[in-house]
């Protein structure tokens, strides 16, 4: 029951801030895949690799996000920022991120699928 309530939580929050002005600001700024590609290096070390589960602070499964939707990640990059959505490690990693570097990385991965290879611009 607590899974399902963080969860829904957590699809609250993302739907609430997809029709709040945060739609408008993120949409002024356009990612580029080709940018997104340097910016990604620390997000493949968990994000890339099947089935790979983290065990901190608990343990949990890491999705990978190859084909994920571009505004979804930088709505998630921006809430681990802001520290509304917590997990220490993301936190830190969104804390080092401009809005720009969100939208590349978020381009990025939305141009590809979940069986793409790790760096398919190349």
């Amino acid at each position: 029951m607590k899974k399902h309530t963080h969860f829904l939580r957590q699809f609250a929050l993302f739907a609430l801030m997809g029709s709040s002005g945060f739609a408008a600001q993120a949409a002024d700024i356009q990612g580029s895949a080709q940018a997104g590609q340097s910016k990604v290096w620390l997000c493949t070390g968990c994000h890339s690799i099947p089935d790979y589960r983290a065990d901190y602070p608990m343990v949990y499964r890491v999705p990978i996000i190859g084909g994920q939707n571009g505004a979804y990640i930088v709505t998630a990059l921006t809430v681990y920022k802001k520290g509304e959505r917590k997990h220490p490690t993301m936190r830190s990693i969104a804390s080092n991120l401009s809005d720009q570097d969100m939208a590349d990385i978020g381009e990025y991965y939305a141009a590809q699928t979940a069986s793409s290879p790790i760096n398919p611009l190349k």
